[in-house]
C-alpha cells in the first residue's frame, strides 16, 4: 500500500498571509516594548538592519528550495550540502527554535488575558494550546485558514494604528504625555538615548521579532504551485518590514515619548490607552492576543512538520512519520504540543523572567538555522553552478552578502554575551548543540546494529 503523504492544500492567499503572519508576531506586539526601552527611537534602525539581513536569508532559502523538486524543507537542503549530521542538528534545532517561540507565545497569551481577568498566566495558556491542537489535527487547510484570518486581523490593526496615528499627528493631538509630534523621536534624550550600548542590546529582541519569516520554506511541501507562490511571498518581505514594523513603530513613538512605554506591556495597547480610547485599547489587546495565538499556531505547525521530516529521514522515531486520516502528522503534533506546554509551567514558576529567557534561546537558535541556510547557499553556488545558472529566482549580491549577514549574526551573538539578561541563555544554548552532536553517532550505531541483526 502506498504511504499517505502531506497534502498540497495551501493556496496562494494562505502562503501570502503565512508570510505576513511570520513577520508580525509577539516580538512586535509585546517584545517591542522591551526593545524600545533599550534603544529608544533608534529601535527603528535596528528593525531595518535585521529586516534586510532576514530578507537576504529568505532569498537564499527561496533559491535553494526551488533549485530541486525534492526539497521539502531546509533540513533537506542542509543534508544535501552539509551532510546528514548537519541536517540532524539543524532539523532538531529548528524544532527547538519553534518550541521556544511557541512557549513565548503561550506565555504572552497569559499576559494579555490578565488585561481583563485576574487569573494565573498558565490557565489561558493551556486553554489556548488545547484549542489549537484540536484545530491542527483536522487538515493543513485548517492551519492555512487560521493563519489567513489571524494575519488579516493583524494587518487591519496595524493599518488602523498607522491611519489613526497619522491623523493625530496632523491634528497635533494632546495626550496625558504631551502632544503627538514627530519631535518625540529626538526630544527625550535623542535618537540614541541610552547610547550605542542600548541600541546594540536591542538586537536580541528584534531578531526574535522576525522569527517565523522562514515558515514559507517549511510550508513548501504543502504549498500548491511553490514555483509561483514562494517567490511572490519572499519578494514582498522588504515592503512589509518597512510598513508593518518601521511604520508602526514610527507612529507609536510619535504618539508616545519612548519614556512612557513599559517593557512589561504591549506598546500598542498602551498607545490607545494614552490617547484616551479605553474601548479601543481593549480591542487592541484582543488583537495582540490573537497574534500570540497565531504565532503559537505557527509553532505547532512547524514543529510537527519538522518532526515528520526528521522521522522520514530516520533521524527521529518512526512514530512521528505517521499521518492521521486527514494527512496530518498527529503524533508529531501531540508531542510538540506537550513540550510547548512547558511554557505554561514556566509562566507559573517564573512569570517575570519566563518571556525573556525563552525569547533569547529562540533568537540564538534561529540565528543558527538562518546561518545554515546562508552557508548552504554559498556551497550551492560553488558546487552546483549548473543549477545556479538555470535558477529563475537568483538571490542578489551573493556570495558577498551571505558573508556580510553571517558576520552580522556573529556580532549579535557577541553582543548577547555582554548583556546580563541574555548572557545566561547564550551560555546555556551551546549545551543543546553538544547534546545533538553526541546523540547523532549513537543513533547511527543503533541503526547499523539493527540492520546487522536483521
Amino acid at each position: 500500500m502506498a504511504q499517505p503523504e502531506l497534502k498540497r492544500e495551501l493556496a496562494n492567499r494562505h502562503v501570502q498571509l503565512i508570510a505576513i503572519g511570520g513577520t508580525i508576531g509577539t516580538g512586535l506586539f509585546l517584545g517591542s516594548g522591551k526593545a524600545i526601552q533599550q534603544a529608544g527611537p533608534s529601535i527603528m534602525l535596528t528593525y531595518i538592519i535585521v529586516g534586510i539581513a532576514v530578507f537576504f536569508v529568505m532569498r537564499a532559502l527561496g533559491e535553494l528550495l526551488l533549485s530541486k523538486a525534492g526539497y521539502q524543507s531546509f533540513t533537506d537542503i542542509a543534508e544535501d550540502y552539509l551532510g546528514s549530521r548537519a541536517a540532524f542538528i539543524t532539523g532538531w534545532t529548528y524544532w527547538f527554535c519553534w518550541i521556544m517561540t511557541a512557549m513565548a507565545d503561550v506565555i504572552a497569551v497569559g499576559v494579555y488575558v490578565q488585561y481583563w481577568f485576574d487569573i494565573p498566566q498558565w490557565v489561558p495558556a493551556i486553554f489556548c494550546l488545547i484549542i489549537l491542537l484540536g484545530l491542527n489535527l483536522l487538515t493543513v487547510k485548517n492551519f492555512g485558514e487560521l493563519e489567513f484570518w489571524f494575519a488579516l486581523i493583524k494587518v487591519i490593526t496595524i493599518l488602523a494604528l498607522i491611519g489613526i496615528g497619522v491623523i493625530l499627528l496632523i491634528m497635533g493631538f494632546k495626550t496625558d504625555a504631551g502632544s503627538v509630534t514627530i519631535r518625540n523621536l529626538w526630544e527625550h534624550g535623542g535618537v540614541f538615548p541610552n547610547g550605542i550600548s542600548g541600541f546594540l542590546f536591542s538586537f536580541q529582541m528584534v531578531v526574535f521579532a522576525y522569527v517565523g519569516v522562514e515558515l514559507v520554506g517549511v510550508s513548501a511541501a504543502e504549498t500548491a504551485n511553490p514555483e509561483k507562490n514562494i517567490p511572490s511571498a519572499i519578494n514582498k518581505i522588504p515592503l512589509r518590514i518597512l510598513f508593518f514594523y518601521v511604520g508602526a513603530l514610527f507612529v507609536l513613538l510619535c504618539i508616545n515619548p519612548w519614556t512612557e512605554l513599559s517593557p512589561a506591556e504591549s506598546p500598542f495597547v498602551k498607545t490607545f490607552t494614552l490617547v484616551g480610547i479605553p474601548v479601543a485599547a481593549g480591542i487592541i489587546n484582543f488583537v495582540v492576543l490573537t497574534s500570540a495565538a497565531s504565532a503559537c499556531n505557527s509553532g505547532m505547525f512547524s514543529t510537527s512538520r519538522i518532526l515528520y521530516n526528521l522521522s522520514k529521514k530516520n533521524q527521529a522515531s518512526s512514530h512521528f512519520a505517521k499521518l492521521n486520516k486527514n494527512h496530518v502528522p498527529g503524533n508529531s503534533l501531540f508531542i510538540s504540543t506537550l513540550v510547548i506546554s512547558v511554557g505554561a509551567l514556566l509562566s507559573k514558576l517564573i512569570p517575570e523572567q519566563a518571556f525573556g529567557i525563552v525569547t533569547t534561546i529562540s533568537a540564538i537558535c534561529f540565528i543558527w538555522v538562518w546561518g545554515v541556510v546562508l552557508v548552504c547557499h554559498i556551497k550551492y553556488k560553488k558546487t552546483r553552478p549548473e543549477l545556479q545558472a538555470k535558477s529563475k529566482f537568483k538571490a542578489p549580491f551573493t556570495p558577498f552578502v551571505n558573508y556580510v549577514v553571517l558576520a552580522l549574526f556573529a556580532a549579535i551573538l557577541i553582543i548577547m554575551l555582554f548583556a546580563s539578561e541574555t548572557r545566561p541563555a547564550l551560555l546555556f544554548t551551546p549545551l543543546w548543540f553538544v547534546l545533538l552532536f553526541m546523540l547523532y553517532p549513537n543513533r547511527s550505531k543503533r541503526e547499523k546494529s539493527s540492520k546487522i541483526s536483521a
